[in-house]
């Protein structure tokens, strides 16, 4: 078979290449040929169908190495998969090379110095389940078979963003095999550049195969809201929404949007399918403090459902997931805006209520609190500042539904940047075929520093499957 020089992508593989790989190689290497190739190479975005040369399942740090080493030396594109639940489907390529990391997924607390320390293939319900043994948790996401890698690289909103920040923020090390094949662990005391890149900078620097966070007294029980307020209340609703996230504490972080009420038992039979305005939140702190923190969210109108009140944290962790379920197809878009003027509140209403599917929603994150106390330029996550995030999200089941769904967030997108300069939250960006224009955007005034880390750690740009930070020439 043809071989292939460093640097060019596509083709075959080198057969020998392959031989001397699998014969250092601890964990599963699948070919296109091979059984359980075709579910190796799945990833939760069902849009994305893309077909690796070869698939390596690692299962320890030496095998992340070698794979590394077998893709730099072959030329081959390189993927990397931690959860594969990234949006954009980064996680896998065509004729290239996949790196799994989803067996590499241990979790193990240390009370001492009150932190927790993952594997790259690890999700948040892995942490989870760990954490809150001990009434401790870390910012993670809303949905909890989120991988923990791409968010927290990506910055990391969640529940708790409010009072602790994002996930990025709770880092407290990172351990990461470079693009030439080095293992290195860096922190505020160590390779200190790469790590200020890693808190936001997203997948650009090499393969994190564990992650160090801080822990935080949350739970086992969470005061939550999850209310759903009638269609024709939506407008009021949302501009409620704004004077009350002005004037919360910082224990509460709410995300509003706007959708249709679910075809679920879990909902009143009378208000499925209805256009609502929802509010899904969570109060870091006492249960008794958040009920009534979180009371003037569902008594704002009388509610088509209110599923709020005491709960496990890992329930409201894991609220949303059969909302999105592995295979379905999902296109979403985002944009940092710094209010919510009436014509905004309008538009995104309008472009809710017409979304060709019912599935789609329109997403107003609270920002503020905790991630407002970590300067501008203490890490590489841009946007800082900005007191909402909007996101379009548009997802649906059939294919053939595909063209008109990506449209509509396009289009709202462009609709709403209409009324802002800001730039957009990575781990949302559609596809990324805005290139280096959404990239510069969100990371703003810490985009040339990112540009010199990465030409230090990655100047081949080896690892380029993700929001792409050019290194220099």
């Amino acid at each position: 078979m043809a071989t292939r020089r460093a640097g060019e992508r596509g083709g075959e593989l080198n057969e020998t290449a392959v031989a001397r790989l699998r014969s250092r190689f601890k964990g599963e290497l699948l070919r296109p040929e091979d059984p359980g190739y075709e579910e190796a190479r799945a990833v939760w975005n069902g849009m994305i169908d893309r077909r690796p040369a070869l698939v390596a399942r690692c299962r320890g740090v030496a095998d992340v190495i070698e794979a590394v080493d077998f893709g730099r030396d072959e030329g081959v594109e390189i993927a990397v998969r931690g959860g594969g639940h990234n949006v954009a489907g980064n996680a896998v390529c065509d004729d290239g090379l996949a790196i799994d990391l989803s067996e590499m997924n241990d979790v193990r607390v240390d009370l001492s110095t009150r932190t927790v320390r993952a594997g790259g293939g690890a999700t948040w319900a892995d942490v989870d389940r760990e954490t809150q043994l001990f009434g401790l948790a870390t910012p993670g996401g809303v949905v909890s078979d989120t991988g923990i890698a791409g968010l927290t690289l990506g910055g990391g909103l969640g529940h708790l963003r409010r009072k602790y920040g994002l996930s990025c923020d709770n880092l407290v090390s990172v351990d990461l095999v470079t693009p030439d094949g080095m293992f290195l662990t860096a922190s505020e005391d160590e390779y200190e550049d790469l790590f200020w890149a890693l808190r936001g900078g997203g997948g650009n620097f090499g393969v994190v195969t564990s992650f160090e966070y801080r822990l935080h007294p949350v739970g086992p029980e969470v005061a939550g809201c999850f209310v759903f307020h009638p269609g024709d209340e939506a407008t009021e609703g949302l501009r409620f929404f704004r004077e009350y996230a002005a004037s919360a504490p910082e224990e509460v972080s709410v995300l509003a949007f706007f959708a249709f009420v679910p075809d679920d038992p879990t909902f009143p039979e009378a208000a499925r399918g209805e256009f609502a305005l929802a509010f899904l939140g969570c109060y870091a702190g006492p249960v008794g403090e958040g009920t009534d923190a979180l009371r003037p969210l569902r008594e704002f109108a009388t509610p088509l459902a209110d599923l709020s009140g005491p709960m496990a944290y890992t329930d409201l962790q894991s609220m949303l997931d059969e909302d999105y379920p592995e295979g379905m197809e999902y296109y979403w878009k985002s944009q940092y805006v710094d209010d919510l003027s009436d014509e905004i509140v309008a538009q995104l209403r309008d472009a809710a209520a017409t979304a060709p599917s019912t599935l789609s929603t329109v997403d107003v994150w609270q920002l503020g609190g905790a991630i407002d106390r970590i300067g501008p330029d203490e890490s590489a996550f841009g946007n800082r500042g900005a007191p909402y995030l909007v996101t379009f999200e548009a997802n649906w089941e059939r294919p053939e539904d595909r063209e008109a769904n990506v449209r509509w967030a396009r289009d709202g997108l462009a609709a709403l940047r209409r009324h802002t300069s800001r730039g957009a939250y990575v781990n949302f960006p559609g596809f990324g075929e805005e290139g280096e224009a959404l990239v510069r955007a969100a990371y703003g005034d810490n985009y040339d520093r990112l540009v010199e880390v990465k030409s230090t750690y990655d100047p081949e740009n080896a690892f380029h499957l993700n929001q792409n930070v050019v290194p220099n020439a």
